[in-house]
């Protein structure tokens, strides 16, 4: 065991593009001001959908945030269908 992991650090360097993790309830009102409309809601999960016809799924967990790698895809497939 290395000192850096004996001291509570990881090794893992964060990436520096990637967005910090985020309340569920925060993206689905940042994608909603860029034109995005809830049009269903299935389990723990909301349905958003752009008058162009992309589609977004948000995972709605309560007391839980969106990891950064999970809002980093939704954020890259709501360019990649922009």
């Amino acid at each position: 065991m290395g000192a850096r992991s004996w001291l509570g650090f990881s090794s893992k360097r964060p990436k520096l593009n990637e967005p910090k993790a985020a309340a569920s309830k925060k993206v689905i009102k940042t994608l909603s001001k860029i034109g995005f409309r809830i049009v269903r809601k299935h389990g723990s999960h909301v349905v958003l959908k752009h008058s162009d016809g992309r589609i977004i799924v948000v995972p709605v967990h309560a007391g839980e945030e969106i990891g950064s790698g999970l809002l980093s895809k939704i954020l890259s497939s709501q360019k990649r269908n922009s």
